[in-house]
């Protein structure tokens, strides 16, 4: 079975995404059968973000060769650098070009109930589809993820199939989610979900979400402040990329040195941080994102950093 890559009465599809789009992207193309190749990374700019100019540049190419564009992913916070990309530029190249878009808002989507950071979701409501994962910021535990779409009927029709032994009449408002996706019997994920909002009610997950942002933020400052390490991407919300810098050591010893250093750290179990590359840089990651961390977590990581440098 080669899937729609090697039919010969389809064109060749394509999809877009920015090259820091989560892999997930890739393994979804390929499950879809359309083959790894239809999908085209698109560079970002400065702050890690796809270039609106870069896609429609792409689009074209694409077209004048013969293939088809059918759709973009834009993400709202890109795990590597959580970097937000601007939909509504991209949301408006998929209404010219008739493409569907789908916003991977994974992580940082939990942030848009925020009216602070609210603007995230800018360009948002043109999506064709949405996904926000709430066992990722929401402190639910795995797994369980959301999605909007607003074609749950195109959604329906490629993937329905009803035998005899599944045909039900359903009483009332009552939707059967075994064509929303591959798998027939599913876990009662939203349980987990409803119990999470219940507990700490909207306000308590805001006033958890923006200390976890003042805590990113105050370990960016202490990042600023230490002549030995260095910021790899803007801090927006939860996540810090950094590295350490020390004087007289050039690339690509600094790889080699961060690689090693994480390592040290690690290895304490003390604390646990992860690690991405950005534009060829190998970069820590900080994550905050546990519901009971406080800033004396954040200042032992530091510490444990800097002894480690020494």
């Amino acid at each position: 079975m080669h899937g729609l890559s090697a039919r010969s009465d389809v064109p060749r599809l394509r999809v877009y995404c920015s090259e820091l789009a989560h892999s997930s992207v890739d393994k979804a193309l390929m499950a879809l059968g359309m083959g790894h190749a239809a999908l085209r990374k698109i560079p970002v700019d400065d702050a890690y973000r796809m270039r609106p100019d870069a896609l429609k540049t792409a689009i074209g190419e694409d077209r004048a060769a013969g293939m088809l564009p059918v759709a973009v992913v834009a993400t709202v916070g890109t795990t590597s650098a959580g970097s937000v990309d601007p939909v509504p530029a991209i949301a408006s190249l998929c209404r010219t070009y008739g493409m569907w878009l789908h916003v991977d808002a994974c992580h940082a989507g939990t942030a848009a109930m925020l009216p602070e950071h609210a603007t995230i979701f800018d360009g948002v409501q043109d999506a064709h589809s949405v996904v926000v994962n709430p066992h990722k910021w929401m402190f639910t535990p795995m797994d369980a993820s959301v999605l909007f779409c607003r074609r749950m009927d195109t959604l329906r029709a490629s993937l329905a199939l009803t035998p005899d032994y599944l045909e039900t009449r359903e009483p009332g408002p009552v939707h059967n989610l075994m064509d929303t996706g591959i798998a027939l019997g599913r876990r009662f994920r939203a349980l987990k979900l409803w119990m999470v909002m219940r507990v700490f009610g909207a306000e308590g997950l805001r006033a958890r979400l923006r200390e976890h942002i003042r805590l990113a933020h105050e370990f960016a400052r202490w990042v600023e402040a230490d002549a030995n390490f260095e910021l790899m991407a803007p801090v927006a919300l939860s996540l810090v990329c950094f590295r350490a810098a020390p004087r007289g050591i050039a690339e690509p010893a600094r790889d080699k040195l961060n690689e090693e250093l994480l390592e040290r750290v690690n290895a304490t179990g003390q604390t646990y941080l992860s690690h991405t590359r950005l534009r060829g840089h190998y970069v820590l990651r900080l994550a905050v994102g546990h519901i009971r961390t406080a800033e004396s977590h954040l200042a032992h990581t530091w510490s444990l950093l800097r002894g480690a440098l020494r």
